[in-house]
C-alpha cells in the first residue's frame, strides 16, 4: 500500500492513453485521480491509426494495470510485414510476418487501445469538455486550475498529459516546441481490401515505406481494414501556407499533391489517388532531445507533453504509457509526492533522451539522400524490424 495520502488530490490533464493508463494505476493502488479532457468525449480513435506496442515499454504498462492477456486478445501479431522501396519501385526490404513465430511489437488501433483502458477504468473520474486556461501555483505548494467553463480546482499534484502543446509545460519551462523540418498530409483509404484490391495487396499486412527526393509516402494498415496514408515532406515550416494546395478541395488537393511525385512509381502514387475525401495536413514537431526542467514538487509532465519526439520511432504513446507505469510506481513507492516526482523524472529522462535521439536519426535518415538504400542497410542491423512510424496523434 501506498504510504502517500489518499486524500492527496491527484489531476491529470489528458485522457489520451497515457493520461488514462496513469488514472488507472493509480486506481488500483487505491488513489483517485481526476482527469480533465478539454474534448467534449473519447477522441483516441479520431487522432491517430496503429501503434505497435512495444514488449520494454508499452506492453510493461499493460501489464501492470493487468490488461496484458486482453490486449494479446485484441492485437494483430500478424500486421507486421514491412516493405521498403525507392521512387523508382525498386524494393529494397520486403518482409512477411511469420504467423507462426510473430514478432514482439503487435499492432493495435489508438482507440482500441483507449478501449480497453477505459472499460477497466473507473470512468466517474474523467471530467470530459474542460480545457485547461491557466495553471496557478500557490504558496501551499499547490496548483489551482482554471477552465474555460469556468471550474476552479485545487490540487496536491498536477500531471501534465496534454501533449504537443502542454500548458503544464509552462509551469516548469519556457521551452518551446521546434518543427523538425517536416510535414505530413494524411489521407485514408477506407476497406482498401475491398474497394482498392490491387492496392491492399501491395501494401500487404503492415506498412509501406517508399522514400526519394527528401519525400516520403507511408501506407499503414489498420485494424478496420482502411490504410492511413502519410504523404511526407521535408519542406519550410510556412509551406502549408504557401504551397498553394487547397486541402479543404480534396479532389484538387490531390491532385496537386501527385503533381509532386510526378516521376515516381505508379502503385505508390495510387496510395494518394485512391484516398477519400479527408485530407489532414500536419507539421511534425519535436522538443530538443534530452529536454529537462527545473523540478518543482507538484507537477510533472508525461508523455508527449515531457519529450515530444517525431513519429519516425515509433515511441509516442509507448513512451506515454511507460511515462504512466513509472510514475504510478514512484508515487505507490515514495512517501511525498516531491519524492515521487524527483523518482520518476530521474527515470524518464534517461530513457525518453535516447529514444527521441533515435527518433531525430531516424527521420534524418528517412529524408536523406539515398534513403531507402541506408534504411535497408540499417534495417539489417536488427535480429527484427525495429518500429520506424507511428500515425501523428495532433492536427497542427
Amino acid at each position: 500500500m501506498s504510504t502517500l495520502s489518499k486524500q492527496k488530490r491527484i489531476a491529470i490533464i489528458g485522457a489520451g492513453p497515457g493520461g488514462l493508463m496513469l488514472a488507472l494505476l493509480l486506481q488500483r493502488r487505491g488513489l483517485q485521480p481526476v482527469v480533465y479532457e478539454r474534448a467534449p468525449h473519447d477522441l483516441n480513435a479520431e487522432s491517430g491509426g496503429s501503434l505497435d506496442i512495444h514488449e520494454e515499454s508499452g506492453q510493461k504498462a499493460l501489464r501492470d494495470a493487468g490488461l496484458y492477456e486482453k490486449f494479446s486478445e485484441l492485437a494483430r501479431y500478424g500486421d507486421q510485414d514491412f516493405r521498403v522501396l525507392d521512387n523508382s519501385g525498386t524494393f529494397y526490404i520486403d518482409e512477411t510476418a511469420d504467423d507462426e513465430n510473430p514478432g514482439d511489437r503487435p499492432e493495435i488501433d489508438r482507440g482500441i487501445l483507449s478501449k480497453l483502458i477505459l472499460e477497466s477504468l473507473d470512468t466517474s473520474c474523467i471530467r470530459y469538455g474542460h480545457q485547461l486556461e491557466e495553471a496557478v501555483p500557490l504558496d501551499n505548494g499547490s496548483t489551482q486550475l482554471r477552465f474555460a467553463n469556468g471550474a476552479v480546482e485545487e490540487v496536491d499534484l498536477l500531471v501534465g498529459a496534454d501533449g504537443a502543446f502542454s500548458r503544464v509545460r509552462a509551469l516548469l519551462s519556457d521551452t518551446e516546441v521546434e518543427y523538425s523540418g517536416v510535414t505530413m498530409v494524411e489521407l485514408h483509404i477506407p476497406e482498401a481490401a475491398k474497394t482498392h484490391p490491387d492496392l491492399a495487396e501491395f501494401n500487404k499486412r503492415g506498412k509501406m515505406f517508399a522514400m526519394g527526393d527528401h519525400k516520403c509516402i507511408i501506407g499503414q494498415l489498420n485494424g478496420d481494414g482502411r490504410i492511413r496514408v502519410y504523404v511526407s515532406l521535408q519542406v519550410q515550416q510556412d509551406w502549408l501556407e504557401t504551397c498553394g494546395i487547397p486541402f479543404d478541395q480534396p479532389t484538387e488537393a490531390k491532385r496537386r499533391l501527385l503533381d509532386l511525385f510526378h516521376d515516381w512509381d505508379e502503385r505508390v502514387k495510387n496510395y494518394i489517388r485512391c484516398a477519400e475525401d479527408t485530407i489532414l495536413p500536419r507539421r511534425i514537431y519535436m522538443l530538443p532531445i534530452g529536454y529537462t526542467w527545473e523540478r518543482r514538487p507538484g507537477v510533472t509532465l508525461i508523455g508527449d507533453a515531457a519529450h515530444l519526439m517525431s513519429p519516425f520511432a515509433g515511441e509516442g504513446v509507448n513512451l506515454a504509457l511507460l511515462d504512466a507505469a513509472e510514475l504510478a510506481n514512484a508515487i505507490h513507492e515514495q512517501k511525498t509526492i516531491a519524492e515521487a516526482v524527483a523518482s520518476y523524472e530521474q527515470n524518464m529522462y534517461a530513457y525518453s533522451s535516447e529514444k527521441a535521439r533515435q527518433s531525430d536519426e531516424s527521420l534524418r535518415l528517412c529524408f536523406s539522400d539515398n534513403a531507402a538504400a541506408k534504411l535497408s542497410e540499417m534495417m539489417s542491423q536488427f535480429e527484427e524490424t525495429p518500429p520506424i512510424v507511428e500515425g501523428p496523434a495532433d492536427v497542427l
